[in-house]
């Protein structure tokens, strides 16, 4: 694999002396790929493993593992001047934020300016078969980049997600610039900069989320909680993945089947052996624990989205006004589409914005552009088409209020009509 770089010299980056060599260097850049590897899949609680990096000189690969103060690249990812490109920004800028702390500015991310350059396939692997002929293996995709020591072939599949970033962009704004989209690309940028890590509220009903489980009966779904609780006791315990001790069908098998010995309990998973041995006796005892718990099941419904205001922006149509309004907007949205093969919606625009603007109901383009999920680049392109389609849905003259469609009366009382007083006599 090694072949795939060249003669480009490689970094490995595992003491505070070698990331200070690092940092001076990349200070140096100013253009500089970015990417990180996880170890969601293999343990309970998710941290970044690798972080990545290539400038025009060199890749370097650095272990936060090894190196436990890495706050020295902070001024580095916050630095306006410096361009830093990800493949999926986001996913890596939350990860780095949630760990670190790190905050970025300037960022190019080349997944969206693929899509915005209307690319039929949009993954990185793809991007490099496309401008350079190589086929990457992707077989460490999911490998538990926590272990230690890495192998020549990790370090090396590792770097292969940064190596050609620098070359991808320049591919890619050269494209973006032909089709006069490269704005575009930039303003979503712009957002994704604001992403952070939010920390998740501990919920103790997160059980009630278990796939396929809307179907139990209130018992059931009390041995559900009681299952549930188990197995997230034994993920802690073994930073695991909840997945890999019980799967969720198995849970609400067992909640429907309540078995309440070992023998019930393998009668009823026949091929599930080794989950058994392990985890038999703590389902059963759960199941048991379920059977007693007489405690009511709280409510597992959730408002949907889009009973809410998007991002705080009042609403003018809600209930079937807004369903469609939505249809009629993904009408125009989709024969779009079908006129320029290729396309993905996002480069129009998402449901979820298209959802928003049919909520909000815009009666010109200021309005338009005043929902904070509608991009600056969708009014210009296509904001008097957008209003032309609300018109179709919902015209001006006829749209109601939410306190309408919900039954409220919106109605300002009538007045009664004072007579006015005065000191002269009345007319004959």
């Amino acid at each position: 694999m090694t072949d795939l770089f060249g003669d480009t010299e490689l970094w490995f980056v595992d003491t505070p002396e070698r990331l200070a060599e690092m940092v001076e260097a990349l200070n140096a850049a100013t253009v500089i790929g970015v990417d990180t590897e996880s170890d969601s899949f293999h343990h309970y609680r998710e941290k970044v493993c690798l972080i990545q990096f290539s400038d025009l000189e060199r890749d370097y690969i650095l272990d936060p593992l090894a190196v436990s103060d890495i706050s020295a690249l902070a001024p580095m990812f916050a630095d306006p001047t410096k361009v830093k490109i990800f493949h999926g920004a986001d996913y890596d800028m939350v990860c780095l934020n949630r760990d670190f702390g790190f905050t970025f500015r300037n960022v190019f991310d080349t997944m969206i300016a693929s899509q915005m350059a209307y690319m039929p396939k949009i993954g990185l692997a793809d991007l490099i078969d496309r401008y350079f002929g190589i086929t990457i293996d992707k077989q460490y995709q999911r490998h538990d980049w926590a272990k230690r020591p890495l192998w020549d072939e990790h370090i090396q599949y590792a770097r292969g997600d940064t190596h050609y970033l620098l070359a991808i962009r320049e591919f890619l704004i050269r494209e973006l610039r032909a089709i006069g989209r490269m704005e575009h690309v930039e303003e979503e940028c712009e957002r994704i900069e604001a992403r952070e890590f939010v920390p998740r509220v501990e919920d103790p009903n997160r059980w009630l989320k278990t796939k396929r489980s809307s179907h139990l009966s209130d018992g059931e779904k009390r041995i559900l909680k009681h299952l549930w609780q188990f197995r997230d006791r034994m993920a802690q315990r073994q930073d695991r993945p909840s997945f890999k001790i019980i799967p969720d069908p198995v849970l609400v098998k067992a909640a429907e089947i309540a078995p309440k010995t070992l023998d019930a309990l393998e009668s009823a998973f026949p091929q599930k052996r080794a989950m058994r041995n392990r985890y038999g006796e703590g389902m059963v005892a759960a199941v048991l624990a379920g059977l007693d718990d007489d405690e009511p099941i709280p409510s597992s419904k959730r408002a949907s989205k889009e009973s809410k205001p998007a991002s705080g922006h009042p609403r003018r149509l809600v209930g079937k006004q807004a369903e469609r309004a939505f249809e009629e907007l993904k009408r125009w949205r989709n024969n779009l589409l079908q006129r320029q093969a290729g396309r993905a919606p996002v480069t129009v625009a998402s449901n979820s914005t298209l959802k928003a603007i049919a909520a909000a109901r815009p009666f010109d383009l200021e309005e338009l552009g005043a929902i904070p999920d509608v991009r600056r680049w969708q009014v210009a392109d296509y904001g008097v088409a957008i209003l032309e389609a609300l018109e179709t849905a919902a015209p001006a003259a006829k749209v109601g209020t939410a306190a309408e469609e919900s039954g409220e009366s919106t109605a300002k009382p009538k007045r009664r009509r004072r007579r006015k007083r005065t000191t002269e006599a009345p007319k004959e």
